[in-house]
């Protein structure tokens, strides 16, 4: 299948490891040059180093930069860069680290601001300042433009200990449907992708917390979490960014507003 990527220019941010890293990977692998981003610029190099390795693709169609997406400032400079580095902008893939794990009390006000920067007003800002050019993408004879977000399972089922991820997230799902029907007319696609428990550092993380807190062993988490899903295991992130890459893609032009799990079928609501 041509999925009609060659070529297209991607910015994937939170690329320096775990899903991020591997929707950009994936991404470059089917032909997209693939600006990718993170806070350290010693990180984001070598990610981008070991995508050229992996795939093969050349290292000058891989983009290296360094943003906060925390701060708008910020995301305006890269933006910018990728847009003066090759011309144009067609594939946003908003992504950011997770917030803290815990329950209501452990978190102060000041907490809640910050989860909501994190995961909610830093995809609004992405999407706010890459519209010009995704629209300028859009109109172009055989035209590309693709907003891609994403987000948690907990948004649709929200996950105990994930307070803050579970309201930001939610707030992220609200924007994109919004989004997609005003870009809808001009052949923008929104979407968003939910991973469920994928091996990644960030799910590492949760269960030593869990640990820490139950007694439990991390292999005794890991089992409880992959019997959650109808495939009985946990995902990997290479199959996470196939689904990143089709949402991408040329054929995925009539996919849009959609909020879709990718979580071996861990998910039990009907709709």
């Amino acid at each position: 299948m041509d999925l009609g990527l060659q070529d297209r220019i991607a910015l994937v941010t939170g690329a320096s490891s775990g899903l991020g890293w591997a929707a950009a990977r994936e991404l470059a692998r089917e032909g997209c040059k693939v600006a990718l981003c993170s806070r350290s610029e010693t990180r984001i190099r070598q990610a981008a180093a070991r995508i050229a390795v992996e795939t093969g693709v050349a290292e000058d169609r891989l983009l290296p930069l360094v943003c906060d997406v925390r701060e708008e400032a910020q995301i305006v400079q890269v933006i910018e860069q990728v847009v003066a580095h090759w011309g144009q902008l067609n594939i946003l893939v908003t992504n950011a680290g997770g917030p803290p794990a815990g329950y209501i009390g452990d978190f102060t006000a000041d907490d809640w601001r910050a989860a909501l920067e994190l995961n909610l007003l830093s995809t609004i800002n992405l999407c706010r300042h890459a519209l010009p050019h995704l629209r300028q993408a859009a109109r172009k004879p055989n035209g590309l433009a693709r907003i891609l977000m994403i987000t948690s399972i907990s948004a649709k089922q929200p996950i105990p200990n994930l307070y803050l991820s579970n309201a930001a997230r939610a707030g992220v799902q609200g924007f994109a449907k919004s989004l997609a029907e005003e870009l809808g007319p001009e052949g923008i696609t929104v979407n968003t992708l939910l991973p469920g428990y994928t091996r990644t550092e960030r799910l590492a993380e949760l269960a030593r917390l869990q640990q820490q807190r139950t007694g439990r062993s991390v292999e005794e988490i890991e089992a409880s979490w992959a019997e959650q899903a109808a495939l009985k295991r946990l995902g990997e992130p290479e199959e996470f960014a196939a689904a990143v890459v089709f949402l991408a893609s040329a054929r995925a032009s009539y996919i849009t507003g959609v909020a879709l799990p990718v979580d071996g079928g861990r998910s039990k609501h009907l709709l």
